[in-house]
């Protein structure tokens, strides 16, 4: 049986990984789907089409490209109103972190990757809504959102992962004190940084809520309470030993409604751009998404 394929293709984000997308795309072909490529040229582009797509015409969506690529996509579907509109949903990772590939575990060889799109077994996930907006794996406020903020894209572009580095540095110069207000369901917390996590890993195979699930309707937040250089950076050096979530200064809660106050306007970055900003209003989405993760 055919495979009537929807790609969502952003050429900007595959630039570094052209040749595992041309090796993805004659996979496909192998394996008889039937594909139709629409390729973004700005930002907004990925959730328009999804949105204004004839569904009747496709099996599945695949979004081509990074976390925000996905997200667009994601935002797309849960905006139809139609329920055919929420399509399984594929992933081509070409992106600088490629979180949510990895955290479903996706296969890395473009052959193997082509079969979970063709014939692969929907796994059902629920995404997060922060202020009306969809987020797949983390949202933050605080240290992470000004990193995102900041970084160049054109040095993005040419360095990758390379260019949050630089965004970090500069980050830990400017140095900041702010708190921030965290009302959790019935609680009220303060905290200098937080990470709102639908899945476990974080930046990459960095893990940061462990036990959060993209299969389980709730969040797992992550509150870092101390700011300045010096917790900051054994914040960082937790990361990079897998220990943050036993940190002292640390503290982990699960939660399904969380408004976060600080600064009006302070960015909010989901899934590795800034898509919204203070005050903040989080909960899970109404609609789920079946990604394709498995054959």
């Amino acid at each position: 049986m055919v495979r009537r394929v929807l790609i969502i293709h952003n050429p900007t984000a595959g630039r570094r990984r052209r040749r595992f997308f041309l090796n993805v795309l004659a996979a496909l072909e192998h394996l008889y789907c039937e594909v139709t490529l629409q390729a973004t040229s700005q930002r907004g582009d990925a959730e328009a089409f999804v949105h204004d797509m004839n569904a009747n015409d496709f099996d599945i969506v695949v979004a081509a490209g990074g976390d925000g690529t996905i997200g667009e996509v994601v935002n797309g579907l849960l905006r139809r109103d139609d329920t055919i509109g929420i399509l399984p949903l594929g992933l081509i990772p070409l992106g600088t972190a490629n979180v949510l590939a990895l955290e479903l575990g996706l296969p890395t060889r473009a052959k193997s990757l082509a079969q979970v799109l063709a014939a692969g077994t929907p796994r059902r996930c629920y995404p997060g809504l922060a202020n009306g907006r969809s987020f797949m794996m983390m949202a933050g406020v605080g240290f992470d959102a000004h990193v995102v903020n900041n970084v160049s894209l054109p040095l993005k572009n040419i360095i990758g992962k390379g260019a949050y580095v630089w965004a970090t540095l500069r980050e830990l110069w400017r140095g900041d004190d702010t708190r921030y207000m965290i009302h959790v369901d019935d609680r009220t917390l303060s905290a200098a940084s937080i990470v709102i996590g639908k899945g476990r890993l974080y930046g990459g195979r960095f893990v940061c809520t462990p036990d959060a699930r993209l299969d389980n309707p709730s969040f797992q937040i992550c509150l870092f309470d101390r700011s300045g250089v010096w917790a900051t950076l054994r914040y960082i050096l937790g990361f990079m030993r897998g220990v943050v979530p036993h940190m002292k200064g640390v503290t982990l809660i699960d939660a399904s409604n969380i408004r976060i106050e600080g600064p009006t306007g302070d960015p909010v970055q989901g899934d590795g751009d800034i898509f919204t900003h203070l005050p903040l209003d989080v909960r899970i989405a109404d609609k789920s998404i079946d990604f394709l993760a498995r054959v």
